[in-house]
């Protein structure tokens, strides 16, 4: 421990190069493995979305009986020369970072762990376990929820029936990697109002106060996401507006420790 307190700069430069390079090299065996079976994968997780037999269509409409589709009018194409191969590639890169995250975030977290003070280590603890669990939670949300309502309601929607809707790949995969992954990342709210309590950038007060207006900015992002519907704009929102409340808790509990550590200091 004392030995890591007294690296120099060049030292941590070249703990930080061999942290990167473990997580390249996961990176890029999660990505080979991906890209082996990238036929099953692009039939089985990502078109089947657009079935109406997709686990999500086929859940609703069998117990909340709504989001029943018949059909779901969509081809696609790829208008490029290298379409095809460019997204298998993007999507062989993009599944080997949601795949191997936790082991990616290990290395950062154990790059910056032996900076932090002993009480701030205990405030952390098991904070490996809570982002990958958050990030994956986020992952599952964007892919059974998000994603197939949107790939839904755009692949239904027609302005008039003499125009077809024929998507190309990258647009229709843009959008549901992009949707599933940023779905991930937006789950880390929590952590990240931690962060910012703990830095003294936010206050919980300052989050209760601008709550009236997350809910109307979430219902919003809702309403563009999903079906015109009240139902599907609830069932996006509510873990939203879930996290948010969280993130108060969270903040709430810095809060209360930083005035702990005050009376006792």
């Amino acid at each position: 421990m004392e030995e890591e307190k007294n690296m120099s700069f060049l030292q941590h430069l070249e703990e930080l190069r061999w942290r990167l390079v473990r997580s390249a090299a996961v990176i890029i065996v999660l990505a080979i493995v991906i890209w082996w079976n990238q036929d099953w994968i692009m039939r089985h997780v990502f078109l089947s979305m657009s079935q109406p037999d997709f686990f999500t269509f086929h859940f609703f409409c069998t117990y909340m009986d709504f989001m029943c589709v018949e059909e779901i009018p969509i081809n696609f194409q790829s208008t490029t020369m290298g379409g095809q191969f460019s997204y298998a590639l993007w999507m062989s890169f993009l599944g080997g970072v949601v795949v191997g995250f936790p082991f990616i975030f290990y290395q950062l977290w154990s790059f910056v762990k032996p900076g932090l003070k002993q009480n701030e280590k205990k405030m952390v603890k098991g904070i490996v376990f809570y982002v990958s669990l958050l990030f994956f939670l986020g992952i599952l949300f964007g892919y059974f929820i998000v994603a197939p309502m949107s790939v839904q309601f755009f692949g239904t929607y027609q302005i008039t029936k003499e125009i077809k809707n024929d998507f190309t790949i990258n647009s229709y995969m843009s959008t549901v990697l992009s949707t599933v992954f940023y779905s991930g990342l937006f789950f880390l709210l929590p952590i990240l109002a931690y962060l910012l309590g703990k830095l003294g950038i936010v206050s919980s007060g300052f989050l209760t106060k601008y709550r009236k207006h997350s809910i109307v900015v979430v219902l919003i992002l809702a309403a563009i996401i999903t079906p015109p519907d009240i139902i599907s704009q609830v069932i996006v929102s509510l873990p939203i507006l879930l996290l948010y409340e969280i993130g108060i808790f969270v903040v709430k509990r810095v809060e209360k420790s930083r005035l702990k550590d005050e009376i006792n200091g």
